[in-house]
């Protein structure tokens, strides 16, 4: 459960952190961050994984680059869930999940170093 309580808050603050970079993306403070980080969970462990298998062939024929526009439409789906979160445009979305990723994966090995 702490686990799971962890890796919820670190996707909320990465998220944030995110919608601070880049001016394209915004989120209408922390409770919305939260919301957003549950249903971001909810969409990558229902609708990613039939994405993915649908674009099976453009992912083999980019090799694998096409994962990045599977996760930019991801990050867009929980915006249009999210009332107070908003992602102007795909170009947002796309630089968006890159970014979230490389900080919710630096701040998970930050505090997996530190327990």
């Amino acid at each position: 459960m702490n686990k799971f309580l962890l890796t919820w808050l670190i996707t909320a603050i990465s998220l944030l952190i995110t919608a601070y970079l880049i001016p394209g993306i915004v989120i209408k403070g922390f409770v919305v961050a939260a919301i957003a980080a549950i249903v971001m969970g909810l969409i990558n462990a229902i609708v990613r994984p039939i994405l993915i298998i649908f674009t099976l062939p453009l992912t083999f024929l980019t090799l694998g680059l096409f994962l990045l526009v599977v996760n930019a439409i991801s990050f867009s789906l929980v915006s249009y869930f999210t009332p107070g979160f908003e992602i102007n445009s795909f170009l947002d979305a796309l630089f968006g999940s890159i970014i979230l990723s490389l900080i919710s994966g630096f701040l998970g090995q930050l505090l997996d170093q530190k327990s």
